[in-house]
């Protein structure tokens, strides 16, 4: 396959971005793992840590890190502006031929980033690692995760969106370069990443469990998260809504006739009011909901055409080599 990112040559530059948001306990011990991975392999290469305005000590963690062979680039932003914008951040900021993005709490093991590397080098743009198993989580979160893959994958049309796959991947210059220009305020990124288009391959790897600390997306995160990917990549709710409209506005209207018809041959002494505000009731609630799936849309429509920056740096830090050890 021809090498669509550096033809056919190393990389000057390999960045690796990390978003993260209070993962003090992990930082040392990610750090130490990926410059043991990066020890072996003929690349320069740089480590943005983006600090998704944590409350913990992450960022002091952050600038005490030993840069080994590469500098160490911290991004403070602002506040919390959630994963999605931090991983925007990083990208921003990267300067690689290569971009490899990976959480810091080390359910993706850095170890598998060579063979990223590899797979990039065979000429594909995207290479992104997918789960083969995932420790260290619930039955319920393994099962609701892969509902929501493969609806997603079933109602997003024409991208592909890869089953049971996270944010860990490789992406080559001009992926990246692609990437950035989609500036949306509501940011689905594994549909952005697929959208994006460009040769993509699967990497298959076994997600672990933490290393410490404890996981930042509990239930209603992961159900907001879902509710933003399928409003984002497909309008799938919306017409769901106007055939449920449809399907209540035929079986109202027919029973409409059946009323007028009885009341016409049979007479209607006794007034139905059990059966009246049931009907009351059911088409009131289908009004609602749908009105509600509209209201999503339009929410994310008021957000985008406000056209706000996407994030802020309150500081940028770089730590660089000191001259004796360069």
């Amino acid at each position: 396959m021809t090498d669509h990112s550096n033809t056919g040559h190393a990389p000057a530059l390999l960045s690796i971005v990390v978003p993260l948001y209070n993962e003090q306990e992990v930082v040392n011990e990610f750090h130490r793992r990926v410059l043991l991975v990066m020890e072996d392999l003929p690349y320069e290469y740089e480590i943005i840590y983006v600090n998704d305005g944590s409350t913990d000590s992450s960022s002091k963690v952050i600038r005490k890190l030993p840069p080994g062979r590469c500098a160490v680039r911290l991004l403070d932003l602002s506040r919390n502006f959630g994963k999605e914008i931090a991983m925007t951040a990083g990208f921003d900021c990267a300067r690689g031929d290569a971009v490899v993005v990976i959480d810091a709490d080390l359910q993706d093991p850095p170890e598998v980033i060579p063979e990223l590397l590899i797979q990039w080098q065979d000429g594909y743009d995207v290479v992104y690692a997918k789960r083969s198993s995932r420790e260290g989580e619930t039955r319920l979160k393994k099962a609701t995760a892969k509902v929501f893959y493969r609806l997603i994958q079933r109602f997003a049309g024409r991208v592909r969106i890869p089953e049971d796959t996270g944010d860990f991947r490789l992406m080559s210059r001009r992926a990246v370069d692609a990437l950035t220009q989609l500036r949306e305020h509501h940011r689905f990124m594994k549909g952005l990443f697929a959208w994006v288009g460009f040769p993509q391959k699967a990497v298959l790897y076994r997600r672990d469990a933490r290393f410490a600390g404890d996981t930042k997306w509990n239930y209603w995160k992961l159900w907001n998260f879902s509710i933003e990917g399928f409003t984002s990549f497909t309008t799938v709710p919306l017409r769901v809504a106007t055939y449920i409209g449809l399907v209540v506005a035929l079986v109202a209207f027919v029973f409409g006739l059946y009323i007028i018809g009885k009341a016409l041959l049979l007479g209607d002494p006794v007034p139905g009011f059990p059966s009246l505000m049931a009907v009351i009731t059911f088409i009131g609630g289908v009004q609602l909901l749908t009105t509600g799936v509209m209201g999503e849309y339009l929410g994310r429509t008021f957000n985008e055409v406000k056209r706000r920056p996407l994030y802020f740096v309150q500081e940028e830090v770089v730590i660089e080599l000191q001259a004796e050890e360069q």
